[in-house]
């Protein structure tokens, strides 16, 4: 099993808001490719928002509404990449770990 402090943060928080983790051996477990599978999503819709406030923010017309409709979901995008770039910093130092061990 993984060590305690190798253990994955996932890219989703529980109902309280509070981080989740996974302790496996198995990479490419069920839980594993499912994270992995959320991590696409999220990192793939902030690039869509990052576009979508480009071309917003060149609208010098653009509705205050969207504007802070747009302000709310990058700040939501935010937070996923945030935790999915702490997550794979988390475990490509354990890995190095790992490896300059042996």
């Amino acid at each position: 099993m993984t060590a305690p402090n190798e253990l994955r943060l996932l890219p989703w928080s529980s109902p309280e808001g509070k981080p989740c983790y996974l302790s496996t051996d198995d990479l490419g477990g069920y839980v594993s490719r499912f994270a992995d599978n959320v991590e696409v999503v999220q990192l793939g819709t902030a690039t869509e928002l990052l576009e979508m406030a480009s071309e917003t923010l060149d609208n010098e017309d653009a509705d205050p509404i969207e504007l802070r409709h747009l302000g709310h979901a990058l700040t939501g995008a935010l937070e996923d990449v945030l935790r999915v770039a702490v997550s794979r910093g988390h475990f490509l130092m354990t890995s190095e770990t790992r490896e300059t061990a042996y």
